[in-house]
C-alpha cells in the first residue's frame, strides 16, 4: 500500500479524473478529503466508502474562493491532524476564440484554475512546512503547454500552474516538500464521451498511441507523484499524453 496512513486533499474529486484519482488513492491505503462544489455528487463518493476501513470524507468547496478553501483546510486537520498530499485536480473549461471570448469567461477559468490553486497550495502549505513533508500535484494540461485554438482562458491558467509549480518546488524543497504538475491530453471523462464520434475519431487519430486516455491513467501518475517512488522528483511536468506532442 503505497500511500498508506497518508492523508490526501483531492480537489474536484468527485467526477472523472478527480474521481478515479479518489479510487486509487484509497486502495492504496490513504484517508481521502473530496473537495468539490458538487455536492450532490460529493455525497454520492462519500457514501459509496461508507464502511471502508478508510471512508472517504467529502467537503463540499468552492476553491475560488478563500474563506470555503481556509473551512476545507481547518475541517481536514480536525479530523486527521495532518495533510500529506494535496491534488490540485479541480478545473474548469469556458471555450471561445479570442474574439468572443467575454471578460466573465477570462475570469471565471482564471478563477477556478489559477487562484483556486493559489488558494489550496497557500493554505495546506504551513501544515506541510511543519510535518517538514508533502506532496504537492498540480493539474496542468497539453494545452498550457502547447496552447490550444479556442482556449485562451485554459491554456494561460494551465502555463501559470507550470510556473507555479516549478517556482514551489524551489521554494519549498529546503523544507521536504515536493512539488510536481501532470499535463494530460485527450482524456475520457464524461464530458469528452458526450462528443461526437467523428470528433472522438479525430482526437484518437491525433494520439500516437491511437487511443484516449482513460481518467485511471492520470490517477496512475497522481499515485506515483504522491508516493515514496517520486521522493527524487520535485518541479518536473509529467506529460501523460499518449504522444500527442511530442
Amino acid at each position: 500500500m503505497r500511500l498508506k496512513d497518508k492523508v490526501a486533499i483531492i480537489t474536484g474529486g468527485a467526477g472523472g479524473i478527480g474521481l478515479a484519482a479518489v479510487q486509487k488513492f484509497v486502495e492504496e491505503g490513504a484517508y481521502v478529503v473530496i473537495a468539490d462544489y458538487n455536492k450532490t455528487a460529493g455525497i454520492q463518493v462519500q457514501e459509496r466508502f461508507v464502511g471502508e476501513e478508510r471512508p472517504v470524507l467529502f467537503i463540499q468547496t468552492d476553491t475560488g474562493e478563500r474563506t470555503s478553501v481556509e473551512s476545507l483546510v481547518n475541517k481536514t486537520i480536525e479530523k486527521y491532524g495532518r495533510i500529506d498530499i494535496l491534488v490540485n485536480n479541480a478545473g474548469t473549461t469556458k471555450d471561445a476564440m479570442l474574439v468572443k471570448m467575454t471578460e466573465q469567461q477570462f475570469d471565471d477559468v482564471i478563477n477556478i484554475n489559477l487562484k483556486g490553486v493559489f488558494n489550496c497550495t497557500q493554505c495546506v502549505i504551513p501544515y506541510m512546512i511543519t510535518q517538514g513533508s508533502g506532496k504537492i500535484i498540480n493539474t496542468s494540461s497539453v494545452s498550457g503547454v502547447y496552447g490550444n485554438v479556442g482556449q485562451t482562458n485554459y491554456a494561460a491558467s494551465k502555463a501559470a500552474l507550470i510556473g507555479m509549480t516549478k517556482t514551489w518546488a524551489k521554494e519549498f524543497g529546503r523544507k521536504g516538500i515536493h512539488v510536481n504538475a501532470v499535463a494530460p491530453g485527450f482524456t475520457l471523462t464524461p464530458m469528452v464521451q458526450k462528443m461526437p464520434e467523428e470528433v472522438l475519431g479525430k482526437m484518437e487519430a491525433a494520439v500516437s498511441l491511437r487511443r484516449l486516455g482513460k481518467p485511471e491513467d492520470i490517477a496512475n501518475a497522481y499515485l506515483f507523484l504522491a508516493s515514496s517512488e517520486s521522493d527524487y522528483i520535485t518541479g518536473h511536468v509529467l506529460h501523460v499524453d499518449g504522444g500527442i506532442v511530442m
